[in-house]
């Protein structure tokens, strides 16, 4: 694998850094050949991930480690988001919430409508996600 076919990212839970994590994995998926609209929704799907870890895996927490590798794998875009939470992974797809002021509950129903597959692998310490669309 070519070096310029993988990225990694270590950053905290701390959501001041989803910002720049989802820029790097944008402008990573331009540099496999990816078209603006699915990098944007990749980018949507790590921001969504990492929002969500801050919130359930680690209760709100900034300064928990978050590790993300994104490679090209057989005409996908892979990307592995680890944490070192509470390890549990959500069972089921939150029901759509009538009022759109109040956040949360879009991030599973995001990665699930936006990216060809999503994995939650529990870990001894935490949870692997793993999240892929086709280039």
């Amino acid at each position: 694998m070519d070096a310029n076919e993988r990225i990694e990212i270590k950053t905290t839970s701390d959501p001041a850094n989803l910002a720049g994590a989802r820029h790097q994995v944008e402008t990573f998926c331009h540099e496999l050949g990816m078209s603006d609209g699915p990098c944007a929704e990749v980018g949507l799907c790590v921001n969504e991930a990492m929002a969500n870890i801050h919130r359930h895996a680690y209760g709100g927490a900034v300064d928990k480690p978050i590790h993300l590798t994104a490679r090209r794998v057989e005409g996908s875009i892979e990307i592995q988001i680890r944490d070192w939470g509470n390890g549990e992974a959500p069972t089921e797809l939150p029901e759509w919430k009538s009022d759109p002021l109040k956040p949360g509950g879009l991030g599973l129903i995001c990665l699930n409508q936006l990216l060809d597959r999503v994995e939650f692998a529990a870990q001894s310490d935490g949870m692997l996600l793993t999240l892929a669309k086709r280039i």
